[in-house]
């Protein structure tokens, strides 16, 4: 599997489940359909370089003309974010690649319990707005978005446990659940985290969905952390709002 080191292996193993992990292979939410190009101006592709030499696709989102969004998991020894992009694998004049200089991991990410999941990424350069590339807004700190929303995940993440991808930006309609939900996650913790897709449907992030926002009503409320290696949902979103004191620190100081 290209772009898992062998340190995140170990840990799926240890969690008995997969995270939505950075792939070398590009693909679709399952049960999702194509969105409209560029209608998510904000989507960031990632391509990482890991420490072992393995390249690895995360997602990411734009918060900031200079700060991108995405989990902590997917951390590399370095990154290119491609803003502006529907398919990947087909470039546009849309497109704009950006170097990341510094990788801003949670303080206390934890790789084995998948808790604090999240990461800020410093662009070399800003990016310029345009129609086809723009911010996300995030949650305030008091806004702890209820179970029972329905919300809608953006990425470029598998179609299926054993299909092969498309490279087409794709979404789906996602429930948020209550917390019981996510029960059988023995780490999934209420005030960090989300629990999203109702286990009676197919849809769902896979892998390389990892790093991709949960938008409620326009708003980035989680980010796609990990879930079972069927695919089955629910699955584990890290709840933004509550990191919200921590990002404001590192955007204020960079």
């Amino acid at each position: 599997m290209g772009g898992c080191s062998q340190k995140m292996h170990l840990i799926f193993l240890l969690l008995l489940v997969f995270l939505l992990s950075p792939r070398a292979e590009a693909g679709e939410i399952i049960g999702g359909k194509e969105c409209k190009p560029h209608s998510r101006p904000y989507m960031a592709f990632l391509e990482i370089c890991t420490s072992e030499g393995h390249t690895g696709h995360c997602g990411g989102f734009l918060i900031r003309r200079d700060f991108v969004l995405t989990a902590a998991h997917c951390a590399g020894s370095s990154i290119v974010v491609t803003l502006g992009a529907h398919n990947i694998k087909e470039k546009q004049d849309t497109w704009q690649k950006h170097e990341v200089i510094k990788q801003f991991p949670h303080p206390k990410y934890n790789g084995f319990t998948v808790r604090n999941d999240i990461m800020l990424l410093k662009l070399k350069e800003k990016a310029n707005l345009t129609l086809a590339v723009g911010t996300l807004p995030l949650p305030s700190q008091s806004n702890f978005v209820p179970p029972g929303r329905m919300c809608r995940v953006v990425g470029w993440g598998k179609t299926g446990v054993e299909e092969p991808g498309s490279d087409i930006l794709q979404e789906v309609k996602l429930r948020l659940m209550d917390p019981q939900a996510c029960r059988h996650y023995p780490n999934f913790h209420h005030n960090l985290q989300l629990c999203v897709g109702n286990p009676r449907k197919i849809n769902s992030p896979f892998k390389g969905d990892s790093g991709g926002p949960l938008l409620c009503a326009g708003v980035a409320q989680g980010i796609v952390s990990y879930g079972r290696g069927n695919a089955k949902p629910p699955a584990v979103f890290t709840r933004i709002s509550h990191y919200r004191p921590w990002i404001n620190k590192v955007l204020k100081e960079n």
